[in-house]
């Protein structure tokens, strides 16, 4: 039996480059051979409709090769915990880190690939001032012109007989290539980690619609569209053309076909709904009772021009029960045969006048609605009939996907909050609360992710929600590391945890819900890498983890690494001078170093015990440390004594 471990850092999974070429390897097991991908045995499978080289309808631009090739390589850092930055640690299932978005979605890839149920992300709107992801992987004009064909060796190409082209125009495709390039990889691995019910909201304004709709197109398919929102906020008066003030959310679902089969539905309620309701109930208390009285008092409310919903006008009439109700007309838009049928008046037993096209219900519909008294004849057969639809049952109606709301007030908002105006533009946390309880159905349970986090308004509205309805929802927020040195705050995602501490203790003195976050930030991985180049030290070769990371640190990697979720419950005890960690039953990890043989069989011992304690129902993995054991012996025997009580999974990092 070997000694040695399988690493947890040689793990892969689907969306990561040896991943999906498992996964090609599962469907066709003939095209992937020792030296990897046989393309035109691939093209040759998959038949007439693979051609090299063809034309295809879409967006591209220099550099989206790249830019897609950055989303399926594997994360090469690793999250450190800080609970000291945190809230509620604990028992809270929020998370927040800090740290670059892309290396991030990578890491969270594992653990989190078919969990998110809504991503909501608000990106940079690239206006030339605001965009700070400007990694080296990114085009310069230069090298957007080259790839472009726009400029060879000796500089520049002119377009037409002594063309020389604008210096704005260079810089404006240059801005846009290096955009796209910025949001393609992330949007990919954001595609991976959404449910098949799954939806994406992205805030954008005029500079890049039209380029992120086709962008979102590619990621999602343009099948998979949903809506394009307005946000109609305060415009310029002294504006050229018009007074703008227009931002935008582009929706996709993962998949619009599976949303429709479960008959899914985005709504909201009727604006000015409790409004009414509360008029009508008063209206029927101080009548008497009285259905006429009641109808009386309620029109004169109305009279009162009360700011509600369209819709709601037309419910003016209280009947005998006490409930405010409206008519709506029962022909049908369109003639057809099964709907031309006599019904009878109740009072005179003759048939009512009937609509030219016929009915809007069946025979059978139309005979139950009666007998549920839903539908309102007149005095006689010769008065018109209509159906009856009541207030309580039309409290929700389909989102509106255009809507007015100011801005500033999103903004004067957080500075009362923070006593300090050290964030411009905030989205509205109602308008976020608004549109993620849409598209999760009210959900209580949803989870939602922002890679954009901003000044953490998502993480706020996602706790005004569960302060609602007492729901159960949680998020995971990624900010960059963005510097900004306002008022004692040195980066963005800074602020961002303080106005999640600020909200959370506000919301927490009036309900209990989840109102904590952990934070991690990014960083490199706790275990050094070797560049090949340096002279091998033996002595410094022996322990392969970064100077001045803990067996805390060591545990977070080792979770991500093998896709388990960064709040799964950790409990701890001490075995042999060091840690010994049981996340969530299902996984034992011990980073102790210099283990001798004897120390070894204690740990073993201690991981079967603590295993037997509170037996799992799924396969087990230990974790160790790669350079933990003293010599081979200790970790051969180390390994025999698991395996003979039945554990099978043994990794090391």
């Amino acid at each position: 039996m070997a000694a040695d471990f399988a690493p947890v850092t040689a793990l892969t999974c689907p969306g990561e480059a040896a991943g999906n070429l498992e996964a090609l390897a599962r469907l066709f097991p003939g095209v992937v051979t020792e030296q990897g991908l046989d393309v035109d045995a691939l093209r040759e499978i998959l038949g007439e409709k693979v051609r090299p080289g063809a034309e295809v309808f879409g967006l591209r631009w220099p550099g989206m090769g790249e830019a897609r090739r950055l989303s399926a390589e594997p994360a090469t850092g690793t999250l450190l915990p800080r609970p000291g930055e945190s809230v509620d640690w604990d028992t809270t299932r929020n998370v927040v880190i800090e740290g670059d978005n892309l290396e991030v979605l990578r890491l969270l890839r594992r653990g989190y690939t078919g969990k998110v149920d809504v991503i909501y992300i608000d990106p940079p709107y690239n206006t030339g001032n605001d965009f700070v992801y400007d990694d080296s992987r990114m085009s310069t004009i230069a090298e957007y012109e080259t790839e472009a064909g726009l400029r060879d060796a000796l500089g520049p190409l002119q377009v037409g007989e002594g063309s020389d082209r604008a210096q704005d125009r260079r810089s404006a495709a240059s801005r846009h290539t290096r955009w796209l390039s910025m949001m393609y990889p992330r949007l990919l691995v954001a595609h991976n980690l959404l449910k098949d019910t799954g939806v994406v909201i992205v805030a954008i304004d005029d500079t890049e619609h039209a380029r992120l709709r086709l962008l979102l197109d590619k990621v999602f398919g343009a099948e998979n569209f949903a809506a394009n929102v307005v946000w109609q906020g305060v415009g310029k008066n002294d504006a050229r053309f018009t007074a703008g003030g227009n931002d935008y959310m582009l929706i996709y679902a993962k998949d619009v076909g599976l949303l429709v089969r479960n008959d899914v539905r985005w709504v909201e309620p009727k604006e000015g709904y409790e409004l009414v309701l509360a008029a009508s109930k008063r209206a029927w208390a101080e009548s008497g009772h009285d259905a006429g009285r009641a109808t009386e008092i309620f029109r004169k409310w109305w009279n009162t021009k009360p700011d509600v919903e369209k819709g709601l006008l037309q419910y003016k009439e209280i009947d005998e029960h006490g409930k405010a109700f409206r008519r709506s007309p029962v022909s049908s838009p369109n003639p057809r045969e099964n709907l031309m049928f006599d019904v009878p008046h109740p009072v005179t037993g003759r048939p009512v006048v009937a609509p030219p096209n016929g009915w809007r219900y069946s025979r059978e519909s139309m005979a139950e609605k009666i007998a549920e008294g839903l539908i309102l004849f007149g005095r006689d057969h010769e008065s018109t009939i209509s159906s009856k639809t009541y207030l309580e049952d039309a409290r929700e109606q389909p989102i509106r996907p255009a809507f007015w709301q100011v801005r500033a007030t999103a903004s004067e908002a957080l500075a009362k909050s923070l006593q300090a105006q050290v964030f411009d533009f905030p989205k509205d946390v109602s308008v976020l609360a608004k549109w993620i309880n849409a598209v999760t159905q009210g959900d209580k349970k949803a989870f939602v992710l922002d890679f954009f986090a901003g000044s953490g308004s998502v993480g706020h509205a996602v706790m005004n929600l569960n302060a609602a309805d007492d729901g159960e929802r949680r998020y995971v927020l990624v900010q960059l590391d963005e510097k900004v040195g306002k008022n004692g705050y040195e980066t963005i995602a800074g602020i961002a945890r303080e106005r999640l501490r600020r909200a959370g203790a506000e919301i927490a003195a009036r309900r209990r819900v989840d109102t904590g976050f952990r934070s991690y930030r990014l960083a490199t991985s706790n275990i050094k890498a070797w560049n090949g180049l340096a002279e091998l030290d033996l002595l410094g070769s022996v322990d392969n983890l970064v100077e001045g990371r803990g067996t805390d640190d060591l545990l977070v990697e080792m979770m991500l690494r093998l896709g388990v979720d960064l709040v799964t419950p950790v409990e701890i005890r001490e075995v042999g001078g060091s840690t010994l960690y049981n996340v969530g039953g299902t996984v034992y990890a011990y980073f102790g170093a210099d283990v001798t043989t004897d120390r070894a069989d204690k740990v073993a011992k201690a991981i079967v015990a603590w295993r037997d304690e509170n037996p799992a129902n799924s396969d087990i993995t230990v974790v160790v440390r790669d350079t933990g054991f003293r010599d081979d012996c200790a970790k051969l025997n180390f390994a025999v004594a698991l395996e003979q009580a039945g554990f099978t999974t043994l990794r090391s990092i």
